[in-house]
């Protein structure tokens, strides 16, 4: 997969600057579930499809923006193989000048499950250079770039939970604080966020960001979560939904027009086991 990933991101960068470059003058609409959209998101994801089928023709795809409001039955007629698409993850961030926390990121499932993954946030890194995460699950690895990422550790004492600007705060928020934590209101990318659970950035960004103990999140879309799975299935995390039981990967799922996990809690294994004890109280 290196060779499809390092081919990926040299076709993605030159586009995402040339749409950087000219933000003032990108139109930008509201889809109705208040998520924006502009032609680069139509554009990254043209790239990206024709990249995959460049690869495998026949690839069956799952993209956010392919509109889709009927069973996908070519999912269901699949063998488990199965291509994730978000083009731009934090297109509200992708909009707004200076802000960097945007990336593409692709999901690769095999019998059904998260096997590979792809995250690149093009200005995400030191100097506003590009990031690139990329991970294997089957052999529990992940590269930043080309350079292998050490098991993280349990020690940053952040938890990923946003919620929409003017909501009250909840219970959860309050018990988080108690035990210690900082929470991360603010909506970005979920995806950068589920990097930064799985993923020591340390000196890779600039400002250097908080690595997260814990990401939280209900009715998460598909294509907004499975890369940041397989990144954190790759690391040793473990994701659950609230009730702790495992993500329902499968056909009956996949093959929904918009796949959606009622809840998705991925973190230390150590993180997870107290956010549930938490919210079971």
């Amino acid at each position: 997969m290196d060779l499809f990933w390092n081919d990926l991101e040299a076709r993605l960068l030159p586009l995402f600057t040339d749409y950087r470059s000219r933000l003032s003058d990108l139109p930008v609409e509201v889809k109705a579930d208040r998520t924006l959209l502009t032609e680069a998101d139509i554009a990254v994801q043209a790239l990206i499809v024709e990249q995959i089928r460049s690869l495998e023709p026949d690839a069956v795809i799952i993209a956010e923006e392919d509109e889709r409001t009927a069973t996908r039955e070519e999912v269901t007629q699949s063998k488990g193989r199965v291509w994730v698409i978000d083009p731009i993850d934090g297109t509200a961030e992708f909009v707004r000048p200076g802000h960097t926390e945007f990336c593409s990121v692709v999901c690769l499932l095999e019998d059904w499950q998260p096997s590979a993954a792809f995250i690149f946030a093009p200005e995400l890194g030191a100097d506003g250079t590009p990031l690139r995460v990329t991970a294997d699950v089957p052999s529990r690895s992940a590269w930043i770039g080309g350079r292998p990422v050490p098991t993280p550790s349990a020690a940053g004492r952040w938890i990923s939970a946003t919620r929409s600007a003017g909501t009250s705060p909840r219970e959860f928020d309050a018990a988080a604080e108690r035990a210690g934590y900082q929470l991360k209101l603010l909506t970005t990318s979920q995806s950068v966020d589920m990097l930064r659970t799985a993923v020591d950035l340390g000196g890779a960004t600039d400002p250097a960001l908080p690595s997260f103990d814990l990401f939280w999140r209900r009715k998460q879309k598909l294509w907004d979560g499975a890369a940041g799975i397989a990144l954190g299935t790759a690391m040793g995390l473990r994701s659950a939904d609230e009730d702790g039981k495992p993500l329902p990967f499968g056909p009956g799922f996949l093959s929904a027009p918009t796949p959606t996990f009622e809840s998705t809690v991925m973190g230390h294994p150590e993180a997870v086991a107290w956010f549930l004890d938490v919210v079971h109280a």
